[in-house]
């Protein structure tokens, strides 16, 4: 198994917001409604692997469309399959939509378009299309095939936190579309997901 903390140059890595703790019983389920947003605009073909799935709460979202889902994560937190570690995966997956812990994401990326056949989305802060590193890397090399921007904000809480107010932070779900043109498609959601989902 890889470093549990999932920083692949085995530096620290802070983060003001949605840190994931280093000993795993942290975490931060995604709100239905953003998983919504992503399947109404979206269509997969074939099955969906969610590989860090926590407790659930998007494999559950994601199985009431009707896909035949898989969940795993590095943690057992009582739901899925435990002590799959994404980063040394090698699983194939006809799709794998997921939130992956915040100081993991490139290397959710970079595991994310070798082992989808099909297409691969992440949720990730807006601000992932930032960096100079990334754009020398993973935007250069494999950029996502569309980026769907939030017009609402999501707020992310701990687990059995009481949810109150609003997120500061910017989110979108970056798609890697194995049959889409070349190039990076920028669109938005309509308002209204966290009105009628949540």
């Amino acid at each position: 198994m890889s470093d549990a903390t999932y920083n692949l140059n085995g530096g620290f890595k802070p983060t003001l917001k949605r840190f994931a703790d280093l000993s795993g019983p942290d975490f931060f389920p995604t709100p239905a409604w953003a998983t919504h947003a992503l399947i109404d605009n979206e269509k997969f073909s074939g099955a969906i692997w969610e590989s860090a799935c926590g407790n659930g709460a998007m494999s559950t979202v994601l199985d009431h469309a009707a896909r035949s889902v898989t969940s795993s994560d590095l943690y057992d937190r009582g739901f899925g399959e435990a002590g799959v570690d994404f980063l040394g995966a090698d699983w194939c997956a006809d799709n794998i939509v997921t939130n992956p812990p915040y100081n993991a994401a490139e290397g959710f990326v970079k595991s994310g378009v070798k082992l989808a056949r099909r297409k691969f989305a992440l949720l990730l802060r807006l601000a992932f299309l930032e960096g100079a590193n990334r754009a020398n890397t993973i935007f250069a090399e494999t950029p996502p095939s569309r980026v769907w921007v939030f017009s609402e904000r999501i707020t992310f809480y701990p687990a059995g936190a009481v949810q109150q107010g609003s997120g500061t932070t910017a989110y979108a779900w970056f798609v890697w579309d194995k049959d889409a043109p070349s190039g990076t498609e920028l669109k938005w959601f309509k308002p209204g997901y966290k009105a009628r989902y949540n």
